[in-house]
């Protein structure tokens, strides 16, 4: 009887190059070890700064729209937004500071008045909640100016840092005022100037902040590259170099001519409508409006909002038609729809221009 030939020690699912030797916890162990926890770290960091970035930025934001609720109810009428304090709209009894949590005072109460039982509008949670998210999302803007995406917890250069904030803090305004306007104009077909007038002034002035930290040399607009200017007469002189506007001057300037500009393209189309129908198809608060627009998003946003408010309200209007709750007659707020265009600018505005531009370059 043979003996049975001994069996090899080596393994027998190794790969041709893999040495005899090795053994199959070495042949199937292919991850490092210290790699994961490094790699967990880089990816839950950054997250998990921005969603604190982003929670602060939304229980502020639902403090501003609680404010915001109290500006919509009183501006239209011409009340101040001081004195009296919270009460109900129905029976005039004040409210408590416990009712007026936002969100939740809504939710507890049931949407009805603690005393007269009249039932609350959805649109109060609604206003919160829309400008919570707002500056949810103006938050975790933020968190990715002051903390670069690939370094966790590195400020970036205050040069560049600042700029950057002002916009931001442009960008959180101009929805605050939008939101507010998008609602009172739905309500009461009014746009007052207290949120107008005061949004261009705010939205000029941030742009004259950023254009304050503009660096030397950036953005000049030279007006004369190939010829020097030469005075004659007693004290004459020749130009050592070309007329040219600095890049500050030519944000600050080019900013006024962005709210003008935006305010006469409407101010024609009014007046054009005058003088076809012998009446006004449009406010003066939507002028205002869409001027306000462009003290914050500059011209380019002025126009794609517009844009977009009139496909919206054109849209919203075949509505009305189709279903014959509306005629050729009914007026419709526009305000409303050019608030939404302003929003949606803000938000992909300066991606959508730069993909539009990048054709004719």
């Amino acid at each position: 009887m043979s003996k049975r030939p001994p069996r090899s020690k080596t393994n027998p699912h190794r790969s041709p190059s893999q040495p005899p030797n090795q053994s199959r916890e070495a042949s199937t162990c292919t991850l490092q070890p210290q790699a994961l926890p490094q790699q967990r770290a880089a990816y839950t960091g950054p997250v998990t700064t921005a969603s604190w970035f982003e929670l602060v930025g939304f229980l502020v934001g639902l403090l501003f729209g609680s404010f915001l609720n109290v500006c919509i109810s009183r501006l239209p009428e011409h009340e101040s937004i001081v004195s009296p304090r919270s009460r109900c709209t129905e029976c005039r009894h004040p409210i408590r500071w416990f009712d007026n949590i936002p969100l939740l005072s809504w939710l507890i109460l049931r949407a009805k008045c603690r005393h007269c039982r009249k039932r609350i509008s959805w649109r109060y949670p609604a206003v919160e909640l829309a400008v919570g998210l707002w500056f949810a999302f103006v938050a975790g803007w933020l968190c990715r100016v002051l903390v670069g995406p690939g370094h966790p917890g590195a400020a970036r250069d205050s040069s560049a840092t600042i700029p950057l904030a002002a916009d931001i803090l442009a960008i959180a305004i101009l929805g605050f005022l939008l939101i507010g306007l998008i609602v009172m104009d739905w309500r009461t077909k009014r746009l007052p100037d207290a949120f107008t007038l005061t949004g261009i002034a705010i939205g000029f002035g941030l742009l004259c902040v950023r254009a304050g930290f503009n660096p030397d040399g950036t953005g000049d607009i030279v007006l004369n590259t190939t010829r020097q200017w030469r005075m004659s007469g007693p004290g004459s002189f020749q130009s050592t170099g070309n007329v040219f506007l600095t890049g500050t001057e030519a944000m600050v300037l080019g900013r006024v001519a962005a709210i003008l500009g935006a305010a006469l393209i409407l101010l024609s189309i009014r007046w054009i409508y005058r003088a076809l129908r012998g009446q006004d198809g449009m406010g003066l608060g939507d002028v205002k409006l869409l001027a306000m627009i462009a003290a914050f998003l500059g011209f380019g946003g002025a126009l794609l909002s517009l844009f977009a408010g009139v496909m919206a309200a054109a849209a919203y209007a075949l509505v009305l038609l189709a279903t014959r709750r509306a005629t050729a007659k009914s007026k419709i707020p526009f305000g409303s729809f050019l608030g939404l265009g302003g929003l949606f600018a803000a938000v992909v505005g300066a991606r959508l221009l730069d993909w539009y531009l990048g054709f004719w370059r």
